[in-house]
């Protein structure tokens, strides 16, 4: 199944997101940013409160968005004894989606005051985008809980590692599954932030466009789906191909993938820009010419300590010195601000009309 759309959703679509531009010209530049990718729990479904999160945030982080994680690690005894592990690289056990996490994340999003609420923008996570009925698990959990979702994920389809451990069949790019999941998101309005590395781990030069053509084809055929490639598709040991600026380049270009947009989230990914000044370079020229295709985000899962949430803010100093104040203010803040948003105000019209 792909995307056919409608004259009248890419109408109201493209008017939603003219508004938020504008209001990008007068986006609130108080705070340090707005964290577009955070996790509240661990992979032993383990975290904070919504007020230890916004005790984390005070007045540094006006808005955040709240993704539980859609992976339990399993606790096999026959793997770790009485080791309890909560990451995937603690075992050799399976990992399994756990859609009770959703559950969890409304009803935390729920015990906050409104004023608090305002400054959240929790994500249905809780799927398998290898099952045609995740796109059936989501329209549930939004006529569960309405007035609380903003989008989907993160969620992974290619990841290093992850994808090998988990149980049944692995997500895919060409899979209708996960075009079935991408139509529902365009259709409410949910924000959808995505995970595909750019390439297999240790891919020779002459094999490097592997993962990345059929993610363009897949992120071009959901024209209405507001899309955020996670990590600009790098990862702990997915590093930058030879041609990754020009395979962004070419993703900030393109008419057909103008609905996608780039978090600079995780510590994992950002090494390779900070200890390479030419990619550390042609990312912030990047920026400079497309500001309103970035975002930051901090991709931690239930941080303990303010020094571990604000440590990748903090070493990116370097990039944030080579963007100008007002591109700076939009990867930071304004971004975030524009795309969620407009996110909230087509869910809630969706709901409205369909809860």
């Amino acid at each position: 199944m792909r995307q056919t759309g409608s004259t009248l959703l890419a109408g109201l679509f493209a008017a939603l997101l003219a508004t938020g531009q504008a209001a990008a010209q007068t986006c609130s530049a108080r705070g340090d940013f707005n964290d577009s990718h955070f996790h509240l729990t661990n992979y032993a479904q383990e975290g904070l409160t919504g007020a230890q999160l916004l005790a984390l945030m005070g007045d540094r982080v006006p808005r955040a968005m709240l993704s539980g994680l859609p992976l339990q690690q399993q606790w096999s005894y026959r793997s770790t004894g009485d080791f309890a592990p909560d990451y995937y690289l603690e075992t050799d056990a399976d990992l399994y989606y756990y859609s009770f996490t959703d559950a969890h994340i409304a009803m935390t999003y729920r015990a906050l005051s409104p004023g608090q609420q305002a400054r959240l923008d929790p994500m249905i996570t809780g799927f398998n985008p290898a099952d045609m009925y995740a796109a059936d698990h989501v329209r549930r959990v939004l006529t569960t809980f309405p007035g609380v979702f903003t989008g989907l994920g993160e969620f992974s389809v290619h990841k290093e590692f992850v994808s090998p451990k988990i149980a049944g069949d692995p997500p895919s790019l060409t899979d209708p599954a996960l075009d079935r999941l991408l139509d529902f998101a365009g259709e409410v309005g949910l924000v959808t932030v995505l995970h595909n590395d750019i390439v297999m781990p240790f891919t020779p030069p002459e094999n490097e466009r592997a993962y990345l053509d059929e993610l363009k084809a897949e992120l071009a055929e959901h024209p209405n789906t507001t899309i955020i490639w996670a990590h600009m598709g790098l990862g702990r040991i997915v590093a930058p191909p030879t041609q990754w600026l020009a395979f962004l380049e070419d993703l900030l270009t393109d008419p057909r993938t103008a609905n996608v947009y780039f978090d600079i989230s995780w510590d994992e990914a950002a090494k390779y820009l900070l200890r390479d000044q030419r990619l550390l370079n042609g990312v912030a020229d990047l920026m400079n010419r497309h500001p309103d295709r970035f975002l930051f985000g901090t991709d931690t899962a239930a941080p303990r300590s303010a020094e571990r949430y604000y440590s990748l803010y903090n070493s990116y100093q370097p990039l944030w010195r080579r963007l100008t104040p007002a591109v700076s203010a939009n990867v930071r803040l304004c971004n975030y601000q524009r795309l969620f948003d407009t996110a909230r105000t087509r869910v809630r019209a969706w709901e409205r009309a369909n809860v």
